[in-house]
Protein backbone atom coordinates (compact mmCIF):
# COMPACT_ATOMS: atom_id res chain seq x y z
CA UNK A 1 0.00 0.00 0.00
CA UNK A 2 2.85 2.19 -1.33
CA UNK A 3 1.34 4.39 -4.21
CA UNK A 4 0.62 8.20 -3.69
CA UNK A 5 -3.13 7.70 -2.28
CA UNK A 6 -2.44 5.06 0.68
CA UNK A 7 0.90 7.36 1.72
CA UNK A 8 -0.91 10.65 1.75
CA UNK A 9 -4.10 9.02 3.51
CA UNK A 10 -2.11 7.37 6.06
CA UNK A 11 -0.49 10.43 7.09
CA UNK A 12 -3.49 12.31 7.11
CA UNK A 13 -5.07 10.20 9.42
CA UNK A 14 -1.77 9.66 11.75
CA UNK A 15 -2.83 13.09 12.57
CA UNK A 16 -6.31 12.99 12.60
CA UNK A 17 -6.10 9.84 15.13
CA UNK A 18 -3.04 10.89 17.16
CA UNK A 19 -2.23 14.11 16.27
CA UNK A 20 1.22 13.07 15.31
CA UNK A 21 3.49 13.02 12.01
CA UNK A 22 3.36 9.20 10.64
CA UNK A 23 7.56 8.30 11.74
CA UNK A 24 6.02 9.03 15.35
CA UNK A 25 3.54 6.84 15.53
CA UNK A 26 3.98 3.98 18.52
CA UNK A 27 3.68 0.13 16.96
CA UNK A 28 -0.08 -0.04 18.08
CA UNK A 29 -0.78 3.50 16.69
CA UNK A 30 0.51 2.48 13.45
CA UNK A 31 -1.40 -0.60 13.34
CA UNK A 32 -4.68 1.23 14.27
CA UNK A 33 -3.75 3.84 11.32
CA UNK A 34 -2.84 1.16 8.76
CA UNK A 35 -6.48 -0.66 9.55
CA UNK A 36 -8.19 2.23 9.43
CA UNK A 37 -6.20 3.38 6.10
CA UNK A 38 -6.96 -0.12 4.74
CA UNK A 39 -10.80 0.10 4.99
CA UNK A 40 -11.11 3.73 3.94
CA UNK A 41 -8.79 3.49 1.27
CA UNK A 42 -11.75 0.57 0.10
CA UNK A 43 -14.57 2.87 0.36
CA UNK A 44 -12.87 5.25 -1.53
CA UNK A 45 -12.02 3.19 -4.53
CA UNK A 46 -15.62 2.24 -4.57
CA UNK A 47 -16.77 6.35 -4.66
CA UNK A 48 -14.30 6.56 -7.41
CA UNK A 49 -16.23 4.38 -9.84
CA UNK A 50 -19.15 5.99 -10.03
CA UNK A 51 -20.59 8.44 -12.02
CA UNK A 52 -20.75 10.76 -9.22
CA UNK A 53 -17.56 10.95 -8.84
CA UNK A 54 -16.70 10.97 -13.01
CA UNK A 55 -19.05 14.26 -12.99
CA UNK A 56 -16.61 16.34 -10.58
CA UNK A 57 -14.60 19.09 -12.17
CA UNK A 58 -12.01 20.16 -9.60
CA UNK A 59 -11.09 24.09 -9.85
CA UNK A 60 -7.70 24.56 -10.22
CA UNK A 61 -7.59 27.32 -7.89
CA UNK A 62 -8.89 24.57 -5.29
CA UNK A 63 -6.55 22.16 -6.08
CA UNK A 64 -3.64 25.14 -5.66
CA UNK A 65 -5.03 26.19 -2.47
CA UNK A 66 -4.83 22.42 -0.82
CA UNK A 67 -1.25 22.16 -1.63
CA UNK A 68 0.08 25.28 -1.05
CA UNK A 69 -1.91 24.96 2.49
CA UNK A 70 0.37 21.45 2.95
CA UNK A 71 3.77 23.47 1.73
CA UNK A 72 3.15 26.62 4.05
CA UNK A 73 3.66 24.32 6.82
CA UNK A 74 7.58 24.27 6.27
CA UNK A 75 9.68 26.81 6.48
CA UNK A 76 11.64 26.68 3.18
CA UNK A 77 11.30 24.65 -0.17
CA UNK A 78 14.24 22.51 0.71
CA UNK A 79 12.35 21.31 3.78
CA UNK A 80 9.55 20.55 2.27
CA UNK A 81 10.82 18.67 -0.85
CA UNK A 82 12.66 16.77 1.55
CA UNK A 83 10.28 15.80 3.81
CA UNK A 84 8.10 14.46 0.89
CA UNK A 85 11.18 12.35 -0.64
CA UNK A 86 11.62 11.20 3.20
CA UNK A 87 7.72 9.87 2.86
CA UNK A 88 8.13 8.38 -0.87
CA UNK A 89 6.37 11.19 -2.41
CA UNK A 90 6.99 13.61 -5.64
CA UNK A 91 4.77 16.68 -6.27
CA UNK A 92 3.38 15.17 -9.17
CA UNK A 93 2.21 12.29 -6.60
CA UNK A 94 1.07 14.68 -4.02
CA UNK A 95 -1.13 16.31 -6.26
CA UNK A 96 -2.29 12.92 -7.23
CA UNK A 97 -2.91 12.34 -4.21
CA UNK A 98 -4.69 15.62 -3.58
CA UNK A 99 -6.81 15.83 -5.94
CA UNK A 100 -8.27 12.05 -5.29
CA UNK A 101 -8.67 13.06 -2.22
CA UNK A 102 -10.66 16.36 -2.96
CA UNK A 103 -12.97 14.34 -5.46
CA UNK A 104 -14.13 11.58 -2.89
CA UNK A 105 -14.66 14.87 -0.52
CA UNK A 106 -16.93 15.91 -3.35
CA UNK A 107 -18.87 13.07 -4.18
CA UNK A 108 -19.50 12.67 -0.24
CA UNK A 109 -20.72 16.22 -0.06
CA UNK A 110 -22.94 16.22 -3.11
CA UNK A 111 -24.83 12.57 -1.96
CA UNK A 112 -25.02 14.08 1.69
CA UNK A 113 -26.28 17.34 0.39
CA UNK A 114 -29.44 15.69 -0.40
CA UNK A 115 -32.89 14.95 0.87
CA UNK A 116 -34.70 17.18 3.23
CA UNK A 117 -34.01 19.83 4.80
CA UNK A 118 -33.99 19.94 8.75
CA UNK A 119 -37.41 21.24 10.35
CA UNK A 120 -37.85 24.26 12.80
CA UNK A 121 -40.09 21.41 14.82
CA UNK A 122 -36.85 18.79 14.87
CA UNK A 123 -34.83 21.35 16.22
CA UNK A 124 -37.23 22.24 19.01
CA UNK A 125 -37.90 18.61 19.80
CA UNK A 126 -33.97 17.88 19.94
CA UNK A 127 -33.62 21.23 22.39
CA UNK A 128 -36.59 19.89 24.81
CA UNK A 129 -35.19 16.11 24.80
CA UNK A 130 -31.29 17.13 25.28
CA UNK A 131 -31.38 20.26 27.36
CA UNK A 132 -28.88 18.88 29.79
CA UNK A 133 -26.48 19.33 27.02
CA UNK A 134 -27.29 23.23 26.65
CA UNK A 135 -26.18 24.40 30.18
CA UNK A 136 -24.17 27.23 30.20
CA UNK A 137 -21.57 26.99 32.86
CA UNK A 138 -20.89 29.49 35.80
CA UNK A 139 -18.53 31.60 34.17
CA UNK A 140 -16.90 35.17 36.29
CA UNK A 141 -15.75 38.27 34.79
CA UNK A 142 -12.21 38.87 36.56
CA UNK A 143 -9.18 41.08 37.32
CA UNK A 144 -6.14 40.48 39.23
CA UNK A 145 -2.75 41.82 40.71
CA UNK A 146 0.27 40.06 41.00
CA UNK A 147 3.35 40.44 42.82
CA UNK A 148 5.97 38.02 42.11
CA UNK A 149 8.29 36.32 44.83
CA UNK A 150 11.94 36.28 44.07
CA UNK A 151 14.78 35.94 46.87
CA UNK A 152 17.42 37.07 44.34
CA UNK A 153 15.74 40.27 43.14
CA UNK A 154 15.34 43.68 44.97
CA UNK A 155 11.89 44.16 46.29
CA UNK A 156 10.89 40.97 45.42
CA UNK A 157 12.06 39.07 48.93
CA UNK A 158 8.95 37.60 50.21
CA UNK A 159 8.48 39.99 52.96
CA UNK A 160 8.98 42.89 50.82
CA UNK A 161 6.11 41.18 47.75
CA UNK A 162 3.86 40.58 50.72
CA UNK A 163 3.75 44.60 52.01
CA UNK A 164 3.96 45.78 48.59
CA UNK A 165 0.17 44.04 47.53
CA UNK A 166 -0.75 44.30 51.23
CA UNK A 167 0.03 48.15 50.47
CA UNK A 168 -2.11 47.83 47.26
CA UNK A 169 -5.16 46.32 48.96
CA UNK A 170 -5.30 49.00 51.46
CA UNK A 171 -5.75 51.37 48.96
CA UNK A 172 -8.10 49.35 46.80
CA UNK A 173 -10.31 48.94 50.44
CA UNK A 174 -10.47 52.87 50.12
CA UNK A 175 -11.52 53.25 46.31
CA UNK A 176 -11.99 49.81 44.41
CA UNK A 177 -12.59 51.78 41.57
CA UNK A 178 -9.09 52.10 41.32
CA UNK A 179 -8.72 48.47 40.59
CA UNK A 180 -7.48 48.97 37.15
CA UNK A 181 -5.10 51.93 37.68
CA UNK A 182 -3.45 49.83 40.19
CA UNK A 183 -3.26 46.62 38.20
CA UNK A 184 -1.35 48.74 35.04
CA UNK A 185 1.13 50.47 38.14
CA UNK A 186 1.80 47.89 40.05
CA UNK A 187 1.11 44.10 38.38
CA UNK A 188 3.81 41.89 37.38
CA UNK A 189 1.49 40.20 34.70
CA UNK A 190 1.08 40.45 31.70
CA UNK A 191 -2.28 41.42 31.74
CA UNK A 192 -1.61 44.90 33.98
CA UNK A 193 -1.32 46.05 30.00
CA UNK A 194 -5.16 45.92 29.93
CA UNK A 195 -5.92 46.58 33.56
CA UNK A 196 -5.57 43.20 34.83
CA UNK A 197 -8.20 42.25 32.80
CA UNK A 198 -8.73 38.21 33.41
CA UNK A 199 -11.63 38.14 30.67
CA UNK A 200 -15.00 36.02 31.45
CA UNK A 201 -12.87 32.69 33.02
CA UNK A 202 -14.68 29.44 33.52
CA UNK A 203 -13.67 26.86 36.27
CA UNK A 204 -10.76 25.49 35.46
CA UNK A 205 -8.69 27.72 33.53
CA UNK A 206 -7.02 29.11 37.08
CA UNK A 207 -4.20 27.97 39.42
CA UNK A 208 -6.57 26.11 42.04
CA UNK A 209 -5.55 28.58 44.78
CA UNK A 210 -7.13 31.15 42.89
CA UNK A 211 -10.27 29.62 41.44
CA UNK A 212 -11.29 28.74 44.98
CA UNK A 213 -11.13 32.53 45.96
CA UNK A 214 -12.75 34.10 42.77
CA UNK A 215 -15.51 31.72 42.29
CA UNK A 216 -16.60 32.21 45.94
CA UNK A 217 -16.14 36.06 45.80
CA UNK A 218 -19.72 38.03 45.32
CA UNK A 219 -20.15 40.32 42.35
CA UNK A 220 -17.46 43.77 42.78
CA UNK A 221 -15.94 41.97 45.76
CA UNK A 222 -11.75 42.79 46.47
CA UNK A 223 -10.34 39.22 47.49
CA UNK A 224 -7.84 38.75 50.47
CA UNK A 225 -4.24 38.34 49.70
CA UNK A 226 -3.88 35.16 47.83
CA UNK A 227 -0.83 33.03 47.46
CA UNK A 228 0.24 30.44 44.21
CA UNK A 229 3.02 29.90 43.00
CA UNK A 230 3.60 32.76 40.97
CA UNK A 231 3.42 35.19 44.16
CA UNK A 232 0.86 37.44 45.65
CA UNK A 233 -2.19 38.19 44.00
CA UNK A 234 -5.44 40.13 44.10
CA UNK A 235 -8.69 39.06 42.55
CA UNK A 236 -11.67 41.62 42.19
CA UNK A 237 -14.66 40.16 40.69
CA UNK A 238 -16.55 42.49 38.22
CA UNK A 239 -19.47 40.24 37.16
CA UNK A 240 -21.05 36.72 37.91
CA UNK A 241 -22.35 34.68 35.46
CA UNK A 242 -24.16 31.90 37.11
CA UNK A 243 -24.93 28.30 35.66
CA UNK A 244 -27.86 28.51 33.72
CA UNK A 245 -29.99 27.16 30.58
CA UNK A 246 -29.70 28.30 27.12
CA UNK A 247 -32.79 29.28 25.34
CA UNK A 248 -33.98 27.90 22.60
CA UNK A 249 -33.18 30.41 20.14
CA UNK A 250 -29.49 31.00 21.25
CA UNK A 251 -29.02 27.39 20.62
CA UNK A 252 -30.84 26.52 17.49
CA UNK A 253 -28.34 27.30 14.95
CA UNK A 254 -25.82 24.93 16.98
CA UNK A 255 -29.34 21.83 17.34
CA UNK A 256 -29.79 22.39 13.07
CA UNK A 257 -26.23 22.25 12.01
CA UNK A 258 -25.69 19.46 14.44
CA UNK A 259 -28.64 17.62 12.56
CA UNK A 260 -27.67 18.46 9.51
CA UNK A 261 -24.48 17.05 10.02
CA UNK A 262 -25.93 13.95 11.29
CA UNK A 263 -28.31 13.56 9.03
CA UNK A 264 -25.60 14.30 5.61
CA UNK A 265 -23.26 11.15 7.32
CA UNK A 266 -26.79 8.50 7.30
CA UNK A 267 -27.05 9.79 3.76
CA UNK A 268 -23.57 9.18 2.56
CA UNK A 269 -23.43 5.75 4.91
CA UNK A 270 -26.64 4.54 2.95
CA UNK A 271 -25.48 5.11 -0.42
CA UNK A 272 -21.67 3.45 0.24
CA UNK A 273 -23.53 0.26 1.33
CA UNK A 274 -25.63 0.55 -1.56
CA UNK A 275 -22.33 0.60 -4.23
CA UNK A 276 -21.01 -2.53 -1.88
CA UNK A 277 -24.56 -3.96 -2.93
CA UNK A 278 -24.11 -3.50 -6.02
CA UNK A 279 -20.53 -4.67 -6.24
CA UNK A 280 -21.35 -8.12 -4.25
CA UNK A 281 -24.44 -8.79 -6.67
CA UNK A 282 -22.16 -8.19 -9.47
CA UNK A 283 -19.88 -10.92 -7.85
CA UNK A 284 -22.36 -13.53 -6.76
Amino acid sequence: MNEPGSVYLRLKLAAKLFAKPLEALADSELRRVQSVAAKQREIETLILTTPEAASVVLPETSVAASLGEIRDRYASDEDYCADLERIGLDAAALRQAVERDMTVEAVLEKVGAGGTAVSDTEVEIFWFMHKERFRRAETRVLRHILVTINEELAGNEREASRARIDGIRVRLLKSPERFAEQALKHSECPTALNGGLLGTVPRGQLYAELEAVAFAMSEGALSEVVESELGFHLIHCETVNPERQSLHDEVRDTIRQHLEQQRCGLRQKAWINALRRQLRDKAA
